[in-house]
């Protein structure tokens, strides 16, 4: 018996070797960053509400109907009952995997969860819930790394990459790369008794975003600005988004300001205007060009306001606030340059310009020459590292990197602060 099974043993293993021979891969050993994963299914089942979730890492904001939305940077979104802006109550945390871009049309909101969009319904804000998605309408996108260490590659098959986790990494070398190419993420950053608050947020209306969004709802259209393209939706049955399309902007583009006509986009290496005479099919107008280096813009009226700012992956030398004349949009002109510390978001209410200079902090100032601004300062809060602002019938809404601060300034002379929510430790 057993010099039958010898003969077939020899044979079995001199195929396996031949099929290892031929197929023989090389791998690279080397200390970079290792993706840490979330299956899709597990990131397409992760909508859910909790309580008693601090904030830690604030990014961007929204308000709509007294209710303020704070986005936890890709963990959920912090939401407040503002009713009494001396006062604000926190109501409840959705968790939403990625998320770092808000906006809410009547009482649906839309979220980017790493490459899906996820629509919300706001109409109880004790019970909010998913109602659909639209899967793979994003790109694939990666939080942050440690610079000091290289990629490792990332097989999309897996699901999502949620983090980082620094190891020694063995890899095949037709993967291996440390320069892997691939879009990241923009870093781009107590409870009490909710008696007499509203129930939910009103089913009219469009909220108001900051000047770093990158979404923007105009009429029935809803526009999610990418790294290179604008892509475009039809939201006019709100819980249904339909993909419409999508138009070419120009790699690096970052912040999205939309009036009743025009789109600007701030970039990397200037500001774009699109005209939304067709809002299906939005034409770029012109281009205004400014130095390399990251870009926020809001516009008034005939006035483009633009930060540029230092320390960032966008390059650069400058920190400056740019006043751009839009009155003949085919041909946009510099009025006035003005030198700042290290400006993020900004905010406008009719000749008050509110600025966000990182480490400088708030500054306020009466724009109503823009040929002055720097030397009309009305008030500045310099022990805030501010990031960006929304400014709405006398009420400056703030969010910093230690966390959310809202100011009175119905009255200029005597700007005051009406509340903060400051993480603790910051």
């Amino acid at each position: 018996m057993k010099t039958k099974i010898i003969p077939y043993i020899v044979i079995l293993f001199s195929f396996t070797f031949l099929f290892t021979s031929c197929n023989e891969t090389t791998y690279k050993i080397y200390t970079g960053n290792a993706p840490v994963f979330m299956t899709y299914n597990e990131l397409r089942a992760a909508v859910a509400t909790e309580q008693d979730v601090e904030l830690e890492n604030p990014g961007k904001i929204y308000f709509k109907d007294d209710f303020i939305f704070i986005v936890e940077e890709r963990k959920g979104i912090h939401v407040f009952d503002n009713s009494n802006p001396s006062s604000p109550v926190k109501r409840t945390f959705v968790s939403i995997p990625g998320v770092v871009d808000i906006s809410i049309s009547g009482n649906i909101l839309y979220a980017d969860s790493y490459i899906d969009l996820v629509v919300l319904d706001l109409q109880d804000i004790n019970n909010i819930h998913e109602v659909t998605r639209v899967k793979d309408i994003l790109p694939y996108a990666v939080p942050p790394a440690d610079n000091d260490y290289p990629m490792a590659w990332v097989d999309e098959n897996k699901g999502v990459v949620t983090g980082w986790e620094v190891k020694k990494i063995r890899e095949a070398s037709e993967h291996y790369n440390p320069m892997y190419p691939i879009y990241k993420q923009e870093d781009f950053y107590d409870q009490v008794s909710a008696s007499g608050a509203s129930s939910g947020v009103s089913g009219s209306g469009v909220g108001t975003g900051g000047s770093m969004a990158r979404f923007g709802i105009k009429g029935n259209i809803l526009y999610i600005l990418g790294q290179y393209e604008i892509k475009i939706l039809d939201i006019t049955s709100k819980t249904n988004p339909l993909l419409k399309g999508s138009t070419y902007s120009v790699w690096g583009s970052e912040t999205m300001f939309l009036t009743d006509k025009y789109m600007f986009i701030g970039t990397t290496t200037g500001m774009i205007i699109f005209d939304l005479s067709i809002p299906l099919s939005p034409q770029q107008n012109n281009f205004f060009t400014h130095a390399n280096s990251c870009d926020p813009v809001i516009v008034d009226d005939t006035l483009a306001y633009i930060t540029l700012r230092t320390g960032t992956t966008c390059g650069g030398s400058t920190n400056v606030l740019s006043v751009v004349n839009i009155k003949n949009i085919d041909s946009p002109k510099l009025v006035m340059t003005y030198s700042m510390t290290n400006p993020h978001g900004l905010g406008k209410d009719d000749d008050l310009l509110f600025i966000c200079d990182g480490s400088a902090g708030l500054k306020i100032f009466d724009a109503a020459d823009p040929k002055t601004i720097t030397s009309h300062l009305i008030k500045a809060y310099s022990d805030i590292h501010a990031y960006d602002v929304i400014p709405f019938n006398g009420i400056l809404i703030l969010i910093g990197d230690d966390g959310l601060y809202q100011y009175d300034y119905s009255d200029i002379m005597n700007i005051s602060l009406l509340s903060s929510i400051v993480i603790p430790g910051r």
